[in-house]
């Protein structure tokens, strides 16, 4: 029996309710407290489950009603900043996710589209509605505080993009993980590209077909595993799809980056990171969100990447990532009235929980998003220093 369940068997309710009183009060968080970042408890079975279940069981109680804030995302950062996640970690959910993590590769291709069953294919009802107009599922790029809309953070972020990479016209690239297709259309439209996409998801397949079947000569979308590529390519490029790869298969991808990159070319790294090494991502996230999901951390990449590539550029804009998902909280709320019938109220509560969490994240600096340009050993170093 883990530690946490030890403790727990020899709780009574009030000692339960003293212990998470002392929990979140150590990250300046009252229970029905005046500030707006208090926690307020509307079923006393919230100590235990919390307990219990550890982050899983606080972000279900959440899910369930059990407790609300008025401003979630404060409430959040301050129990991120005060890792609070890990003083309660010992949580029989949290070990056995470790166990299974350990000794599976969870990110094998047999569970490559468990992502896009539970995630991606949700509907594109819903983020159509929540995302920009190209369907931009990652980091936008707000630069020089002079981007005032989503839609013109992303297109910032796709051509900062595009200039690290130094497309031009004719330029063949190989995308890994292309969702909706907004890198895509963006390189073919504005620089002349030719881009192969890769996605295990037939919604995201279904909508960039039909959206942008005017560039049909110029973007072949590919309902597949991204381990599948072949071929060269002036550039390969993954953006938000590293985060789905996993540990034991950082390698492999910087290998298949490796030998579909045609000489002198470059390849580009987009993703979420952690400050340290992990083997799993939290456990209401993969329960409910990213299932099978690792965030890597920078030594994971380089690490995996030697021999391979020279690294030219590392660039954090995680900063940039919170106002990305607070916009998309901001879009998802103006939109609820229409997306209530089909969804619920469980449903909300889970995606909100899910982006003011992950805003908390890059808040409090725990979580980061890098940029990462890389050339074949040899390749005379580019001007992919840009922002």
């Amino acid at each position: 029996m883990s530690a946490a369940l030890k403790l727990l068997a020899s709780l009574d309710d009030r000692k339960a309710a003293d212990l998470v009183h002392d929990l979140l009060a150590s990250a300046g968080v009252s229970i029905n407290g005046p500030e707006p970042w208090d926690l307020q408890v509307n079923d006393d079975r919230f100590y235990t489950r919390v307990l219990r279940d550890g982050t899983l069981g606080f972000g279900e109680a959440y899910v369930d009603g059990w407790w609300d804030a008025r401003a979630l995302d404060q409430l959040l950062t301050r129990l991120v900043r005060a890792r609070i996640d890990a003083q309660i970690r010992d949580s029989w959910v949290l070990l056995a996710h470790v166990v299974r993590a350990r000794f599976l590769n969870l990110q094998a291709v047999t569970r490559a589209f468990e992502i896009a069953h539970k995630h991606y294919d949700l509907g594109n009802d819903l983020y159509e509605r929540m995302l920009d107009a190209r369907m931009m599922y990652t980091c936008a790029y707000w630069r020089d505080g002079t981007t005032k809309t989503l839609e013109e953070a992303q297109e910032a972020k796709l051509d900062l993009i595009c200039r690290k990479l130094g497309l031009e016209p004719g330029m063949r690239v190989l995308e890994l993980g292309c969702g909706w297709g907004g890198f895509a259309s963006f390189a073919a439209e504005r620089y002349g590209a030719h881009v192969t996409g890769y996605t295990v998801s037939k919604e995201q397949v279904a909508w960039a077909s039909e959206r942008y079947a005017h560039l049909k000569e110029r973007i072949d979308f590919r309902l597949d595993d991204y381990r599948h590529a072949r071929g060269h390519y002036d550039a390969v490029v993954s953006i938000g799809l590293m985060e789905h790869v996993g540990p034991k298969n950082h390698r492999g991808y910087m290998e298949l980056a490796h030998r579909c990159l045609a000489p002198g070319g470059v390849a580009f790294v987009h993703t979420i990171g952690g400050n340290r090494p992990r083997a799993q991502i939290d456990p209401f996230f993969h329960k409910y969100v990213f299932p099978n999901a690792v965030l890597p951390s920078l030594s994971q990449l380089t690490t995996a990447a030697d021999d391979l590539f020279v690294i030219e550029d590392v660039h954090n804009i995680g900063p940039h990532y919170d106002h990305t998902l607070c916009a998309w909280q901001e879009r998802f709320d103006a939109a609820w009235p229409e997306l209530r019938a089909r969804y619920g109220e469980p449903f909300r509560r889970m995606w909100t929980y899910y982006l003011m969490t992950s805003a908390a994240g890059f808040r409090a600096r725990y979580l980061q998003l890098f940029q990462i340009v890389m050339t074949r050993e040899g390749t005379p170093q580019k001007a992919c220093r840009v922002s």
